[in-house]
């Protein structure tokens, strides 16, 4: 519901909050006049109300924006489901609702266009009528098409490099004469009734963000970086839960980027509640919550602890830790950027070898971190009766599988994220998701899932499906000269800014600390293999190598 909407229910009086006091201060603020405001009760109570961020404005902000072209959009939906802000939408519409929403448009060339933004994909069209061809009972075919709010796109371009080889999305420069289009085309999507249900496709994970409750969990207006890699994960981990629970849940948040960005006064972009806690105790508050919930008898309910890894494999491992031995029902999402993101890049132990940072500076003594990088994941393995998984939102097949079977699984779940962090990492603001399927290629973070219920020993309990050529030391590729090439941690760590003191201009490892970083990365894929059972050819053979070596001499 929005602030509009809640400003006009007869039962606001009812209540000890006030929207239509709400409305005031954000109206204010969008035009820039919040500063002569007096102090409010949600101020005064440190309490933000629900999605807020839905009416904030970042229209005068982004220099471009994305441009859609229907005929080459296939319906993936990786473009909504990668942006950070909420402000890509999808929508699947039958031709007979379509045309009768075009017909209030009077002037038939501005018609037809708006008629052109909408696609017949194989998955939301053809395939449908395909199927009627032999049971005319079946739904028809339907229309799709993507939609940007001017409002909550940044202009990162992270749709566009998600799209990939489609093209159906690219960048183009905001002017006064097109912006009016992008408002009428938005304007176009709300008046459209919500997606139908027969067409969205249960099996594609993927199609949850079609569904405006699922959508509406994180409605944009934060005040996150161009591109956030956080902000993208924790969309798809809102959409997934409030589609197996509804809104039977709430965060604990602890302090980090997620709570600065989610809190940027007076711009609130969840709708779920959240509370946020010191960096190192948020677990400690989720067991708190969920001891409650429980005496009052509301078990089913979900309640998520997210933080970064420096409130999580650093300061407030402990409390993490504590937690998952209680055994307590408690979700953990882990926002794992490598470093302490909201305190401008310092060193954490999640950090990789060679990493420059603050605390970590490289330089003629010290070339960056010369620790080795802690594995969350592993050490969780160790503790008793939790459901671990180790992912990246860019492959939604594998996260949305892992938050599914965390909130299914009856006991403490944690879910360890890669995610880019643009300032820290010297990335582009459309890299997200690139650099994290990169690292996966390369070692740096591979994918796993470890579930107790799957079996009696970690061999069977692990899978590191989703990684590729699991059974070999580095992976191979495509190159862009049609061969195969090996893809090595090196080939993730010189194209980010963090790494790129200990490459030349060819991308080549010229330190020994960035070659000790590739040889940790390879121990630590290595060790993985063995857990979860998996014999390495490459290691194999290096070992029959010596072997025959040590024969010979």
């Amino acid at each position: 519901m929005s602030l509009k909407e809640q400003a006009g229910q007869p039962s606001q009086t009812q209540h000890w909050y006030d929207y239509k006091r709400a409305k005031e201060v954000v109206d204010s603020y969008n035009k820039g006049s919040g500063s002569s405001l007096v102090a409010d009760a949600f101020v005064a109570q440190s309490i933000l109300p629900a999605g807020t961020g839905g009416e904030r404005d970042f229209s005068y902000i982004a220099p471009e924006l994305p441009e859609f072209n229907a005929e080459n959009c296939v319906g993936c939906m990786d473009c909504v489901n990668n942006c950070p802000d909420t402000a890509i939408i999808g929508k699947i519409v039958s031709k007979e609702q379509l045309e009768s929403e075009l017909a209030n448009v009077k002037d038939e060339s501005h018609r037809t266009y708006l008629r052109s933004q909408f696609a017949e994909t194989v998955k939301y069209y053809g395939q449908f009528e395909k199927k009627r061809q032999k049971d005319d009972s079946l739904p028809e075919g339907a229309m799709f098409g993507i939609f940007i709010d001017p409002t909550k796109c940044k202009g990162c371009a992270e749709c566009v490099e998600v799209c990939g080889t489609h093209d159906a999305l690219k960048m183009i420069k905001k002017t006064p004469e097109n912006l009016p289009t992008y408002f009428e085309l938005f304007g176009l999507y709300k008046s459209l009734p919500q997606s139908p249900a027969t067409h969205i496709n249960k099996a594609d994970p993927r199609d949850l963000m079609l569904k405006l409750g699922n959508l509406d969990m994180y409605k944009g207006g934060a005040g996150s970086c161009m591109g956030c890699g956080e902000a993208s994960v924790i969309r798809q981990m809102l959409a997934a839960t409030h589609e197996k629970v509804g809104d039977r849940f709430g965060i604990v948040a602890s302090t980090g980027c997620n709570t600065v960005y989610g809190s940027t006064y007076p711009y609130n972009p969840y709708t779920v509640p959240w509370t946020n806690s010191l960096f190192e105790n948020g677990p400690v508050v989720a067991m708190g919550i969920r001891a409650y919930w429980d005496q009052i008898g509301q078990e089913d309910w979900v309640i998520w602890n997210m933080g970064g890894d420096g409130a999580m494999l650093d300061i407030g491992f402990q409390s993490l830790s504590r937690m998952i031995a209680s055994g307590m029902n408690i979700k953990v999402l882990v926002l794992d950027t490598q470093v302490y993101s909201n305190t401008g890049g310092q060193q954490s132990t999640a950090s990789y070898t060679g990493q420059e940072s603050k605390m970590g500076a490289h330089g003629k003594s010290h070339q960056g971190k010369g620790e080795r990088r802690k594995e969350l994941g592993q050490i969780l393995i160790m503790h008793p009766h939790v459901f671990v998984a180790q992912t990246i939102g860019a492959n939604t097949s594998h996260f949305y599988k892992a938050v599914n079977r965390a909130l299914d699984y009856k006991g403490p779940a944690v879910i360890n994220v890669f995610t880019t962090c643009q300032p820290e990492h010297g990335v582009a603001d459309n890299m997200a998701a690139h650099q994290a399927r990169l690292a996966v290629q390369s070692r740096a973070f591979p994918i796993f899932i470890y579930d107790p219920d799957a079996g009696y020993n970690i061999k069977t309990r692990l899978s590191l499906m989703g990684n590729p050529n699991l059974d070999r030391d580095w992976a191979t590729r495509r190159g862009e000269d049609g061969q195969d090439e090996t893809v090595t941690f090196h080939n993730w760590a010189h194209t980010e800014g963090r790494f790129k003191k200990h490459y030349d201009k060819n991308g080549q490892p010229t330190t020994e600390v960035i070659k000790q970083a590739a040889l940790d990365r390879l121990e630590n894929w290595r060790l993985l293999q063995e857990l979860a059972g998996i014999d390495n050819k490459d290691f194999l053979q290096e070992i029959e190598a010596k072997k025959q070596q040590a024969t010979v001499s």
